[in-house]
């Protein structure tokens, strides 16, 4: 018999996001599709140890799902007609129609929807197609789970009231909103990978844009995947024994996930020409080199390039002014990244300040270095990330 517990991991990974999709489209009320995809997901715990793991557990949970909301909606009194579309509907056997995987994709964009605020994509994202409770997200937002739970109330109520498209777009629409869908799921990776980041919302970002890959298979959404897997590669090697962080050329590669970099340059060969193609070819480089020396240095200051006149925002500019510091020497990063902060935005963002430290101090000035590496981390308000910097200048100090 297959294990009940593993069995009812799979399926909420599989088949959670296709019925909550499924009823919304049918239903219109979101928190009833989540919580009879809930109610069915926490009958299966109960019923499963003891029935056994049906052949299709998915089905059976969409079945359980769907005969739920036909309940709730039935004592409600609601439209007959939404009542007969449902009774209509066939048993999911197997869940593999098209109608369910254009239902994910619908959830995708309509999550996403740049009527929303960003804040709340990406919190509307991790309950409604990931599944995560909302107490997790309120942690990771910094708030009282009765704060996050009234924002995804006001995102789903917005959703209604606005008429926001239960959608995919289509044509020149799709080109235009396909940016801010990938923009959700990286920003929802990065809140996974910062230092001190969610390890799980990596996991369910790069989950994502495996689903998104498999659903709009378009140039952009492989670079957007690639990026990811280059990056989550690295995790395990980004803290010392002590937990401090280690920068990249101090990074113990071989424990670096080399199935997740073969991965992700198997995806990146279906990628080309957007931001995020371009930034998985910068982590490629880096993901490729045997040692930080043998590291492509010119190669990844000319994909900067290509990147800053793609998309010219003053961080890019700064990664840009790293690179090419390390490409062409301290003297040329220097001069990029006087450029790059010329305009002000970039003056109390630690990185910026960082960044110019590191390259002084290879331009041959510990000591300016030094006290700049300080004044980075005195703007940081990540700890460990504070205590890398003043360990960088503690360094100097003593050179």
């Amino acid at each position: 018999m297959a294990d009940p517990s593993a069995a009812v991991a799979a399926a909420v990974a599989d088949s959670r996001a296709r019925i909550v999709a499924a009823l919304i489209r049918i239903t219109g009320d979101w928190t009833l599709a989540e919580d009879c995809a809930q109610e069915a997901l926490t009958l299966a715990v109960e019923r499963w140890p003891v029935d056994g793991v049906p052949a299709n557990p998915g089905g059976w949970l969409m079945t359980v799902a769907r005969n739920r909301a036909t309940d709730v909606l039935r004592r409600a009194s609601v439209e007959r007609r939404k009542l007969r579309e449902l009774a209509s509907l066939p048993d999911p056997e197997p869940m593999e129609e098209v109608e369910v995987v254009d239902d994910r994709l619908r959830l995708i964009f309509t999550c996403c929807h740049p009527a929303l605020a960003l804040e709340a994509r990406v919190a509307l994202t991790l309950r409604t197609i990931c599944g995560v409770p909302t107490g997790d997200i309120a942690r990771a937002f910094l708030v009282s789970e009765s704060t996050m739970t009234r924002r995804l109330t006001r995102a789903k109520t917005k959703i209604t009231n606005a008429g926001i498209p239960y959608a995919v777009p289509s044509g020149p629409a799709l080109e235009e909103r396909l940016p801010g869908v990938l923009g959700v799921l990286y920003l929802l990776f990065t809140r996974g990978y910062d230092a001190d980041g969610e390890p799980a919302f990596a996991d369910e970002a790069i989950r994502l844009a495996r689903l998104l890959v498999e659903l709009l298979p378009e140039p952009e959404v492989y670079g957007l995947l690639a990026l990811c897997l280059l990056q989550h590669s690295r995790r395990a090697a980004r803290r010392d024994a002590d937990g401090n962080l280690l920068v990249l050329d101090k990074q113990d590669r071989s424990r670096w996930d080399h199935g997740a970099i073969a991965e992700g340059l198997t995806v990146l060969a279906k990628a080309r020409g957007g931001p995020y193609s371009l930034q998985a070819r910068i982590a490629a480089c880096h993901a490729t080199a045997p040692d930080a020396a043998a590291t492509d240095w010119p190669a990844i200051a000319r994909w900067y390039d290509d990147l800053a006149r793609l998309q010219p925002t003053p961080v890019i500019a700064l990664n840009r002014a790293v690179a090419h510091g390390y490409a062409h020497g301290p003297v040329a990063g220097l001069a990029l990244l006087d450029q790059a902060m010329a305009g002000g935005a970039l003056d109390s963002y630690p990185l910026a300040i960082a960044a110019q430290a590191d390259l002084t101090a290879r331009n041959g000035n510990p000591v300016h270095a030094a006290a700049l590496f300080r004044q980075a981390a005195n703007l940081i308000d990540v700890e460990s990330e504070r205590r890398a910097l003043l360990d960088r200048a503690r360094e100097l100090d003593q050179d």
